[in-house]
């Protein structure tokens, strides 16, 4: 277990020096979020579940709202908070675009398969993204900017890589004036959802986010803590253990 450990801290060091990347900036104002919020409300249901469909016939307003991030990366004077809960709309928004540029497809991870781009292996290293006149990729502003940056463990039940065992798809966009409240909301939502956590006051059996960033939740607090946090059952062992990960598309049935 101890080899495990050491294994799954060392790989997630490694994956933040190589997506390691300053963010960029830019002098704009800190900008709204209604257009990424309309199609979530429009296209997302109360289980955090895409209708890919939808979205993919109001794909002009999905880029309207690209087009909105990618020319205001965050200026010196945004707050913390209005500068992550733009990163982590741009991750999702980025994300949702990358799968309708595929679809059809049964896992964000068919895409590896029809890459062919020199020493580009998985989706989230295609550089389709472009911010402050950066090309980016979605590992670029997970690893490199959002967890390097904000040191915010809750943002791992906000980000969503199109899987069924990623985190529910918030159907509101996140705001700096609400974000903490969002943040923990997600995390209620997680713990308590019995398809991608099982708690019990004997033992858990929970995601594999929990396992493989948890360096970054035990720099705040050990997982039992972080499971009765949010969790409606308190957890009273520390029997915990790990779900394999579901990659099918997060998509409504």
């Amino acid at each position: 277990m101890k080899i495990r450990n050491t294994f799954y801290a060392l790989a997630t060091v490694l994956i933040m020096v190589s997506c390691g990347t300053s963010a960029p900036t830019s002098k704009s104002a800190p900008i709204e979020h209604t257009i990424w919020d309309k199609l979530l409300k429009e296209h997302v249901n109360g289980n955090g579940l895409v209708d890919y469909k939808g979205f993919k016939k109001d794909q002009a307003q999905l880029k309207q709202y690209l087009n909105l991030i990618s020319s205001n990366a965050p200026g010196s004077k945004w707050s913390k908070e209005e500068k992550l809960a733009y990163w982590i709309n741009a991750y999702n928004a980025y994300t949702v675009q990358l799968i309708l540029d595929h679809y059809p497809l049964k896992s964000i991870k068919d895409i590896g398969s029809s890459i062919k781009i020199p020493f580009v292996n998985t989706p989230w290293d295609v550089k389709f993204i472009e911010i402050g006149g950066k090309k980016m990729d979605l590992n670029n502003i997970e690893h490199g900017i959002i967890r390097k940056d904000f040191n915010e463990p809750r943002i791992h039940f906000a980000v969503v890589c199109a899987a069924m065992s990623c985190p529910p798809l918030r159907n509101e966009a996140y705001t700096a004036d609400k974000l903490d409240k969002q943040l923990d909301d997600q995390g209620r939502a997680f713990l308590n959802n019995p398809r991608l956590n099982e708690v019990t006051k004997d033992k858990a059996s929970v995601s594999k986010i929990m396992d493989w960033y948890g360096g970054d939740f035990k720099k705040k607090m050990p997982i039992k803590d972080w499971i009765n946090k949010y969790a409606k059952t308190n957890l009273q062992t520390n029997n915990i253990s790990y779900k394999d990960y579901n990659w099918a598309l997060n998509e409504q049935k």
